[in-house]
């Protein structure tokens, strides 16, 4: 039987996200199961989701998912290779997943696939290194590279899409995985373009979210209803903006050696975070960190790791466990099989997380203390209440 595995944030869930699904069960069949490995609280941007996991689990749900697992922070707050690799292999160890699909910007699953073969090629990569040592970002030093032996198909490398395709492919190789890419191309809204039409980007709904606008046109029936009843109950958006001192505080309790030890903190970044973080703002924090070398996502995501409390040695490997979010009638009998196969413990309910082994129960409770500050940014003092996390089991949808 064959089972797709999708990668997304869902951040919100919209019509595209939808046809995503759609186009990807017309190559193997209607009644093909779909499996989504999804970020939680916080997104790979550096930023909160602007809905809490379970909510945005649902949504996927109600739109043609059958399952959905979270994907563990270290892996939700890393660079696109790592974050790549980390639900590409959760997907995998499930042991049921035959297909990855993904959206692209291109859908030209050939060239995307030589990309990724120069890209993590050593010869290439030392290259890149030494552009890096000269001064450049690693995207423009990456992409002068690649130039050089596959033309202009380096300049796929400039489109978010396509590079989270090459990191994908890259996946997929370095764990010597059997699940076959599908790829399928973006019809409408550019990543984080304002788009027109039914399609808007997830970016635009977000906004249009903390406008005050009604996003209900350009999501999946049922969605628009369930936001709207979150946002009624004082339950989101959660923004920078709504949990801005929360995160500065815990920026301010951090010593030097905590920033030391942060994902991706070398080349002076620690020390730049630790004397930024008595700023007044989360903005003029990230702006006194700035350098022409360094993407301002990858800022965003040193600041929240160092507020979630992230290790650099937590993603070192692969995700230790697959916690379950939602689940469909399908999804369910899927489920009894992935019990069966999986390389990895199934965590349905929370308290099951205390027969874990010590590191994956210690990347649980980074999670659950990362719903903590979550909640902080929602509008209702009620739903402030710590623990949640450990109350919350899968939603049956």
């Amino acid at each position: 039987m064959n089972v797709i595995g999708v990668v997304g944030e869902f951040n919100p869930l919209h019509l595209g996200h939808r046809e995503h699904f759609q186009m990807s069960r017309a190559q193997l069949g209607a009644d093909t199961p779909i499996v989504c490995v999804m970020s939680g609280d916080f997104v790979q941007r550096g930023e909160s989701a602007c809905f809490d996991k379970h909510v945005r689990a649902r949504t996927a749900v109600m739109a043609g998912a059958d399952l959905v697992f979270e994907l563990p922070l270290p892996w939700c707050m890393a660079s696109a290779e790592r974050f790549a690799l980390g639900a590409a292999a959760l997907l995998d160890a499930l042991g049921v997943v035959t297909h990855l699909s993904f959206g692209s910007e291109s859908g030209d699953l050939a060239a995307l696939q030589t990309l990724a073969a120069a890209a993590a090629d050593e010869n290439n990569l030392a290259l890149t290194r030494e552009r890096m040592r000269r001064g450049d970002g690693f995207a423009a030093a990456r992409e002068a590279v690649l130039r050089r032996q596959v033309g202009e198909t380096a300049a796929l490398l400039e489109r978010p899409n396509d590079i989270l395709a090459v990191e994908y492919l890259k996946a997929l190789t370095a764990l010597g995985s059997a699940m076959t890419p599908i790829v399928t191309r973006r019809q409408a809204s550019e990543h984080d373009g304002a788009g027109d039409g039914p399609v808007r980007s997830a970016m635009r709904l977000r906004a249009m979210l903390a406008a005050g606008e009604d996003i209900g046109p350009y999501v999946p029936d049922g969605t628009g209803e369930i936001l709207a009843a979150q946002m009624a109950a004082g339950r989101g958006p959660v923004t920078a903006y709504t949990l801005e001192q929360a995160i500065l505080a815990r920026l301010r309790a951090r010593t030097a050696e905590a920033m030391a030890a942060l994902p991706d903190a070398g080349e002076g970044l620690a020390n730049r975070l630790f004397a930024a973080r008595q700023e007044g703002s989360l903005e003029a924090l990230v702006e006194r960190m700035k350098t022409k070398r360094y993407p301002t996502s990858r800022l965003r995501r040193l600041v929240m790791a160092a507020a979630l409390g992230i290790r650099a040695d937590m993603a070192a490997g692969t995700p230790p466990y697959a916690r379950l979010l939602a689940y469909s009638g399908r999804g369910r009998a899927l489920l009894r099989q992935i019990r069966e196969h999986s390389a990895l413990p199934v965590v349905n309910k929370p308290a099951a997380a205390k027969d874990l082994p010590e590191q994956a129960r210690a990347i649980f409770r980074l999670n659950a203390d990362a719903r903590d500050l979550y909640v902080l940014g929602y509008g209702s003092p009620e739903a402030r209440r710590g623990g949640s996390d450990w109350r919350t089991g899968p939603a049956a949808v």
